[in-house]
């Protein structure tokens, strides 16, 4: 699958240039359980192609990115946390964007949002292709989600 292999490819070019951190792919799947202790971003896709882009962290390795990211200890998920994953996600989106419109496809992207809680589920309720890739970080793992309506 093509946007499978740009999104690993997306993803670890923002990392390594944005966030200073080298991850490896952890593994590929098309499900995943309740999030626990979790922090979302996500960023929405309309137009030929409608969806939904989403990253997801586990607290510990939240606060570790945005340590990275804003060169300074966070300690906490606070603003700056909420912050930093939006800007990945919205990153990110982009990235999905260019690839999906190589072939000359019109897109949109919604501002990016988080979410984060003790334990929440993300899903949708449309037909979508699915695709979760989990990266490792040295610290901890987290998932990037490219849902699209079939």
């Amino acid at each position: 699958m093509e946007i499978q292999d740009k999104l690993i490819e997306a993803t670890m070019d923002i990392f390594s240039s944005m966030v200073m951190m080298e991850i490896t792919v952890k593994e590929i799947m098309t499900e995943h359980g309740q999030l626990q202790d979790s922090i979302t971003g996500m960023i929405g896709l309309a137009g030929t192609h409608k969806g939904v882009l989403a990253v997801h962290f586990p607290y510990t390795v939240a606060m570790a990115i945005t340590s990275s990211f804003l060169m300074m200890d966070v300690e906490e998920i606070n603003e700056d946390v909420h912050d930093a994953v939006g800007e990945i996600a919205n990153m990110l989106g982009g990235n999905v964007k260019t690839i999906l419109s190589e072939k000359g496809r019109d897109i949109d992207l919604s501002l990016p949002s988080t979410i984060a809680g003790s334990q929440y589920s993300f899903q949708s309720d449309k037909q979508i292709e699915k695709v979760i890739i989990t990266f490792d970080t040295g610290v901890g793992t987290f998932m990037v989600e490219m849902d699209l309506e079939k």
